[in-house]
C-alpha cells in the first residue's frame, strides 16, 4: 500500500505543475474526510506512476483551500500541468477516481 503525499503551502505549487496530481482538501475532525482515506490509499497502490495522489490541511493551509474555491470537505481536486482539470466534493468511490486519473493521464 502506498503512503499519501502531504502536501503544505510551501510545497503545493511544485507538485501539482507537472504531471496528474489528485488533491484531497481535507481536515482531521472531518468525519467522511476519514472515510475517503482509505480509499485513496488503496487507489494509490494500484495506480501507480500515472498520478500522484496527495492530501492538504485546510485547516493548517486555508489561503489553498480559499483559492480553489474549497467551500465543503472533503474535496479533490484533479490537477494537470498545474491546471484544475475536475473536481469531486463529497467521498468518492475508488473506481470513480480511478477513471478520472486514467482519463488525465491520457
Amino acid at each position: 500500500m502506498s503512503t499519501l503525499m502531504e502536501l503544505t503551502d510551501k510545497s503545493f505549487d511544485a507538485q501539482i505543475a507537472q504531471g496528474v496530481t489528485l488533491v484531497d482538501f481535507w481536515a482531521p475532525w472531518c468525519g467522511p474526510c476519514r472515510i475517503q482515506t482509505p480509499i485513496l490509499e488503496a487507489l494509490a497502490g494500484k495506480i501507480g506512476g500515472k498520478a500522484a495522489i496527495a492530501k492538504i490541511n485546510v485547516d493548517d493551509f486555508p489561503d489553498i483551500a480559499a483559492r480553489f474555491n474549497v467551500r465543503g470537505i472533503p474535496t479533490l481536486i484533479l490537477f494537470k500541468a498545474g491546471q484544475a482539470a475536475q473536481q469531486f466534493v463529497g467521498v468518492q468511490k475508488e473506481d470513480v477516481l480511478a477513471r478520472a486519473i486514467e482519463s488525465a493521464a491520457g
